[in-house]
């Protein structure tokens, strides 16, 4: 079996580490953090920044991800228009909501989230472009579940794996809640994922009426619900910006 070329691995170990937590990391954070001698550390810095991947602050000396990087990102996360046709509308709710929007298609049994608008506050948020939820326990993925035949198929095979005590794992109670997702047109996370958070969903058509994507907000239960129940202000707006995401992919009114 071929061997791993070292200096890829250690590359790639790089990028990952920059692509999370603190924004720009200087040499002696991430040759610590990945075990390198600085000398190596920085030989690979210099390549990666040569290609574009990596950028050196000129004032702090500190390195983060590049704008090439982020360009091929982009290239494969904006292959069916869904993104681009979301920017705007997700901008508006993260604006009228006060909350976290999250964009999201089924990928590998589970949610890939190829499009995050931060809260609109000064706290500190990471972004989560890329990451993978879980299809059965999210708002967006039981509205993908519900909608894309698919989906369906994925998580019903699976195991269901139980996060919180209020996730729902058995297959009956699973399918009474994709079949009231489709009767009202959204669907909820309500700490069934994350303990003290709470989420809604809506499904995104494309111009053939089938099921691309579905958007939603997540926040504190605190803010999202309103005595045990979330808020309705909340769900329409959400369900507006999967509306008018349709639309502009040529889905018509829903």
């Amino acid at each position: 079996m071929a061997k791993n070329i070292q200096s890829l691995e250690r590359a790639a170990a790089m990028l990952r580490l920059l692509a999370g937590g603190e924004r720009r990391l200087g040499l002696s954070d991430i040759a610590s953090s990945l075990g390198l001698a600085k000398g190596t550390a920085h030989g690979i810095l210099r390549t990666l920044q040569a290609e574009g991947f990596v950028e050196q602050d000129a004032a702090s000396g500190r390195y983060q991800l590049g704008a090439e990087l982020l360009r091929l990102g982009n290239s494969y996360l904006d292959i069916h228009e869904l993104r681009a046709r979301a920017l705007v509308w997700t901008d508006d709710l993260a604006r009228s909501s006060g909350e976290s929007v999250y964009l999201g298609v089924l990928h590998q049994q589970g949610v890939l989230i190829v499009h995050h608008v931060f809260r609109p506050d000064e706290s500190r948020q990471v972004l989560e472009v890329g990451a993978m939820h879980p299809l059965h326990s999210t708002a967006l993925g039981k509205v993908l579940s519900a909608y894309d035949p698919v989906a369906h198929s994925e998580v019903v095979e699976v195991e269901r794996k139980e996060f919180t005590p209020r996730t729902i794992t058995g297959l009956d109670e699973f399918e009474s809640v994709l079949d009231l997702t489709r009767a009202r047109g959204w669907s909820a996370d309500v700490e069934e994922t994350w303990d003290g958070v709470a989420s809604v969903a809506a499904p995104i058509h494309d111009r053939r009426r089938m099921p691309v994507g579905a958007v939603g907000i997540t926040g504190a239960v605190e803010r999202v619900c309103e005595g045990g129940e979330l808020r309705n202000e909340l769900i329409a707006a959400v369900r507006d910006c999967a509306r008018a995401v349709s639309r502009d992919l040529g889905a018509g009114r829903f």
